[in-house]
């Protein structure tokens, strides 16, 4: 039977980044996915956004991974060449209410150490934006974007060059803790394999809780429900009006059907939130209606017949549709009571900004085991 230092199940961009970080610290590291090829799910139907860290409560994870993130992730694509911009975005206000919320905003950034907000007026907006209506805004420089497909790859060939195992098509069906570790039973395509391993890392995402149903010792009260709740985005046809991103007052379950950009100048609108009971990545164009009439409030000027269905993302939420802040979870021993086990769960937007940060996070808490 052969053994590993760690196994990662889940090759998504958090996936791969706990790989990469472990693989520096362990010589013999396997990470497994269910799927032919990483970052098939969530990882590659997002935004591609690298967020600043300023909406989240400061208590949480969310706000000081995402920080802490941010900056880890820029150094990273600097070192390692991966496409990205600090495109900067624009907090939009349309009334009083929104203006009092940025002011909120501003007080609540700097106590997550995001102290680079500065205040733009109308006619500021009208010479930066043109295009942008607006009572006022915020403006966050240390917003970007970047080319998460590049990113993951570089991780992957970073962990690869430290001696990893990537194994695509590889399910774990089950995990017994054992003496100092555990035995894992794996489907790989059709060969059904045993192994062990010292550490286990759970980064399932959207599966991340019926992974951990597949462990033995773990208790199912300490196991939370995940919501699927999908994300679609529309395409802009032609040059996109924007230089910046663009981004509403933040709405219950996400920010707003906001403005980005890709690397290539490609402007996009979404993502929308829905909930829903099974994974679907299908795009309504009836949807289009919904889109124009919400982004025709900071973009008076645009073409409904330009906007193109794109893609769909789903995130798999702690939250219910009706529910308030949820944090990430990052179940150690100390909460579930088996050694040697980390399992991620509602790893949802910030996630790819705070990617490297939670691999550190991870590696820590085993550690500290």
């Amino acid at each position: 039977m052969e053994h590993f230092d760690a196994v990662i199940v889940g090759a998504g961009v958090v996936g791969l980044a706990i790989a990469a970080k472990l693989s520096e610290q362990f010589s013999k590291v396997l990470l497994i996915d269910k799927n032919a090829c990483f970052g098939e799910e969530t990882s590659s139907r997002n935004s591609e956004v690298i967020h600043a860290g300023i909406y989240y409560p400061s208590s949480s994870l969310k706000a000081k991974l995402c920080v802490q993130g941010k900056e880890a992730l820029y150094r990273y694509c600097e070192k390692m060449q991966i496409p990205h911009q600090r495109l900067g975005k624009f907090l939009v206000a349309h009334n009083e209410d929104d203006e009092d919320f940025l002011h909120k905003t501003v007080t609540l950034a700097e106590q997550n150490g995001v102290c680079d907000l500065t205040w733009r007026t109308q006619s500021q907006l009208r010479a930066i934006e043109p295009e942008l209506a607006a009572s006022a805004a915020l403006s966050s420089p240390s917003t970007g974007i970047i080319d998460v497909h590049s990113y993951m790859q570089s991780l992957l060939v970073t962990f690869q060059q430290n001696g990893g195992l990537f194994v695509a098509n590889t399910k774990m069906n089950a995990a017994e803790p054992m003496n100092n570790g555990f035995e894992l039973q794996i489907t790989s395509v059709n060969d059904a394999i045993t192994l062990s391993t010292q550490y286990l890392i759970n980064s399932g995402g959207l599966h991340s809780s019926k992974v951990a149903t597949t462990i033995a010792g773990l208790a199912a009260d300490s196991i939370p429900a995940l919501h699927y709740c999908r994300g679609h985005y529309f395409s802009y046809m032609g040059k996109s009006p924007f230089e910046h991103l663009i981004y509403p007052i933040p709405e219950a379950n996400g920010l707003g059907i906001h403005a980005s950009l890709d690397i290539g100048g490609q402007l996009k609108f979404g993502p929308d939130t829905q909930y829903i009971n099974e994974l679907s990545y299908g795009v309504d164009e009836q949807l289009r209606e919904k889109f124009y009439l919400a982004i025709k409030q900071y973009f008076p000027r645009i073409n409904r017949e330009k906007l193109q269905p794109a893609y769909a993302g789903i995130r798999p939420k702690l939250q219910g549709e009706n529910d308030g802040f949820c944090d990430f979870k990052i179940q150690t021993s100390k909460e579930h009571q088996v050694g040697g086990l980390v399992n991620l769960y509602g790893i949802d937007s910030p996630g790819l900004t705070s990617s490297l940060a939670i691999a550190e996070y991870v590696l820590q808490s085993l550690l500290d085991d």
